[in-house]
């Protein structure tokens, strides 16, 4: 074995064993091609890789040449460089000045050899070797060149590996990141707004957008668009059928568009051309059946996105369409509980009105009797006739009118139904899930093994479950637990529900099932009342079993049905 023989081993060890001492595709490139130069001894030196959107050669690591060359971009097929690329064969030029596809470098070259550089029978790019001397380059230096170029592409496809593996994580990592920042967003506009942010620094692309479905399911309407400098003022509404990002509604799968202007057909291309997008990737935003809108992220160079970006790009998409249900539920659950407060406000009303009637009838039944045994008898010209007449006609409008307030409360009391308690429960913590997952509030329920059947007004004793834990979050604004459960004893079908809020002030705790009683600013002080007045309503009742710095604990009952 000579001397070249031996550097040649040499190299091609230290090139082999690259993958342990970096992890950076780019360096491993400049040291492989140090480790070349060292062996054959060449005046100039590169190594060119194939740009996969382009489909161009650029320079990836040098020696010998001007720094301005570091620019140089050839086509396949376009120079010696180029042709070794289209070919995918190795090829030796003696004297570059009798060859037709040569294009000048350096003035001083005479001989050149390039090999071509393959990953699993790809060609990735070119590794080229010059010299100022005519026919500097035999079969034994392309032998060698060729070896070192092989393994210097198996070290390269593993880094890059390596790479792809490391984006994929840090991909993983961003969408745990996002999905977490985006489900505890509960307000619509900022949800979309931190969506399309989000996608253009996952994508690191020029801009991202996001597109909402119109309530008449023929258009799409811009919500935000996001470029590197920040938000962008443009408002567009797009027919489906006139633009690509119909094709992501109607498919509900993403479309890839490798050059924008041969593609858009409506007036967001304007803004497209302003912006300077040329490529996108649209995914449609589906939460179940319903089709949300589409998330785009835009390039401002032609670029083919590869399987790891849609992959993650789909994600994403899914997360943003499990925040938005989410944030849209979250609101109806607060427009449910604001209309249920004006529903206490009204039963209270009700149930005072009612009260009244009943505590007016007795009274006004008494003077109706005592009236009448009067028995007043004026003749028609005693001006007494006519008062006496009056107030027989005013006393019977009053009975009609107690009597209607009476029947309209009898109306209501008398919509039961049999119920399974359990059951009850149940459909209530599906109502308030939503609402005790964003104040980190832990939900357990433990019903009773026994079917607890009872005959009830199902909307009032939903309110009143409703008006308990509702009340225990307020007792919790940093989170906690409601414990719920149900058991059948002497006094019928019960109901506990504790929580581990900061309790019940001592002061007011004889009196919390007062009327417009309350320690909470904003509160009504009607909750508890209403729920009194609900379980007496249906032969049963509520009360409170303990309240301490730990928590407050209340229990309410109702008859079994026969």
């Amino acid at each position: 074995m000579n001397e070249h023989e031996q550097t040649a081993i040499d190299s091609l060890y230290r090139i082999s064993s690259l993958v342990s001492d970096t992890d950076e595709p780019r360096v491993a490139l400049q040291f492989i091609l140090d480790e070349i130069v060292r062996v054959l001894r060449p005046n100039s030196a590169s190594i060119s890789l194939i740009n996969p959107d382009t489909k161009v050669l650029e320079l990836e690591a040098s020696y010998g040449l001007p720094a301005d060359w570091h620019d140089l971009e050839l086509s396949l097929g376009q120079g010696i460089t180029g042709w070794s690329a289209l070919h995918a064969r190795a090829l030796i030029v003696d004297d570059v000045r009798e060859e037709p596809r040569y294009i000048s470098i350096r003035p001083n070259i005479r001989s050149e050899m390039a090999v071509p550089m393959e990953d699993h029978g790809m060609v990735v790019g070119v590794v080229n070797v010059d010299s100022d001397q005519v026919a500097a380059f035999d079969e034994s230096s392309l032998k060698i060149l060729t070896l070192l170029t092989n393994e210097a592409a198996r070290v390269v496809s593993r880094l890059w590996m390596i790479q792809q593996l490391r984006t994929k994580a840090k991909q993983l990592e961003s969408l745990v990141k996002i999905s977490q920042e985006l489900v505890g967003e509960l307000d619509g506009d900022e949800l979309m707004q931190g969506l399309t942010n989000q996608a253009r620094q996952l994508m690191d692309c020029a801009a991202s957008a996001l597109f909402l479905l119109s309530p008449d399911g023929e258009h799409l309407e811009l919500h935000s668009l996001i470029g590197k400098s920040g938000k962008v003022a443009v408002k567009e509404r797009l027919p489906l059928g006139h633009s690509a990002l119909g094709a992501a509604i109607y498919r509900r799968k993403q479309v890839e568009v490798h050059d924008l202007k041969f593609t858009e057909e409506n007036d967001f291309l304007r803004t497209i051309q302003r912006e300077g997008f040329v490529s996108m990737l649209a995914s449609p935003i589906v939460f179940g059946e319903e089709v949300i809108g589409a998330i785009i992220a835009y390039t401002d160079i032609p670029h083919r996105f590869n399987n790891d970006e849609k992959n993650a790009f789909t994600t994403l998409a899914g997360v943003g369409a499990i925040a938005i249900q989410n944030a849209r539920l979250y609101s109806r659950i607060f427009a449910s509980e604001e209309s249920l407060r004006r529903n206490e406000k009204l039963t209270t009303l009700g149930m005072l009105a009612a009260e009244i009637a009943h505590e007016i009838r007795n009274p006004l039944t008494v003077i109706k009797l005592l009236f009448d045994s009067l028995d007043l008898q004026f003749g028609a010209d005693d001006p007494r006739y006519t008062d006496t007449e009056v107030i027989g006609e005013k006393l019977n409008q009053l009975e009609e009118i107690v009597e209607r307030v009476l029947s309209f409360g009898r109306t209501r009391e008398g919509m039961h139904t049999r119920q399974n308690l359990n059951a009850l429960v149940t459909d209530t913590l599906k109502l308030v899930r939503l609402k005790m997952h964003q104040q980190k509030i832990e939900l357990q329920f433990e019903p009773s093994e026994a079917t607890l059947q009872v005959d009830v007004n199902k909307g009032q004793i939903l309110q009143v479950l409703l008006n308990l834990m509702l009340n225990a979050t307020q007792a919790m604004p940093e989170g906690g637990r409601i414990c719920i459960e149900s058991s059948q004893d002497a006094d019928g079908a019960c109901v506990t529900i504790s929580d581990s809020g900061t309790g019940i002030p001592e002061a007011i705790r004889p009196n919390i099932f007062e009327s417009f009683l309350t320690n909470r600013p904003g509160g009504t002080g009607l909750g508890l009342s209403i729920s009194k007045r609900i379980m007496r309503s249906h032969r049963g009742d509520i009360e409170l079993l303990s309240s301490s710095a730990e928590g407050s604990s209340f229990r309410f009952w109702l008859p079994l049905a026969k």
